[in-house]
């Protein structure tokens, strides 16, 4: 008996819509900065899973390739990568001032099922001192604007390296 090695065919990768970053440099400079001044003072664990949890909402599939690796590379596990998608079923996997970043991500994520709950603010403004949610609402809404460009040009997952942003 000979043991064929199987092959497996995957779909064809899809080629990006537009190198916006290439056409629009300024933006993407001011979008890097405005990035890199939400993340001081944040834990770079809850940083990555609000990052993921925006990106797992917009189907952003370069953020989110983006995200997990390096949130890998900062530590995290995969098991709570896995389990962020069910959140809400798997809270044991998450610290309460995680669960309140998580929330608070899927509350300003999803603004056209209505405002920010003052429940959900409330709970996160109770586990964060109020520079620290200030840059969290600041992540919050540039991974999702980043989720935009990602999901309207079509950037392409799987290549990127954590650390190489640029």
């Amino acid at each position: 008996m000979s043991s064929a090695q199987e092959t497996v065919e995957y779909a064809t990768e899809h080629a990006p819509r537009l190198e916006w970053a290439r056409h629009a440099p300024e933006v993407y400079k001011a979008m890097v900065r405005l990035d890199t001044a939400a993340r001081q003072g944040l834990d770079p664990k809850l940083y990555e899973l609000v990052k993921i949890r925006a990106s797992q909402l917009n189907h952003c599939a370069f953020c989110l390739d983006m995200h997990t690796k390096d949130a890998l590379a900062a530590g995290e596990s995969v098991e709570r990568i896995v389990q962020l998608s069910a959140w809400e079923e798997s809270r044991h996997f998450y610290t309460e001032k995680e669960l309140a970043a998580i929330e608070l991500t899927e509350a300003v994520t999803v603004l056209t099922e209505g405002f920010v709950p003052d429940e959900v603010y409330d709970r996160a403004a109770k586990r964060f001192e109020e520079a620290e949610l200030a840059r969290l609402i600041a992540a919050i809404t540039v991974i999702n604007a980043w989720n935009r460009f990602g999901v309207t040009t079509r950037m392409a997952p799987g290549h990127y390296q954590p650390g190489h942003h640029g």
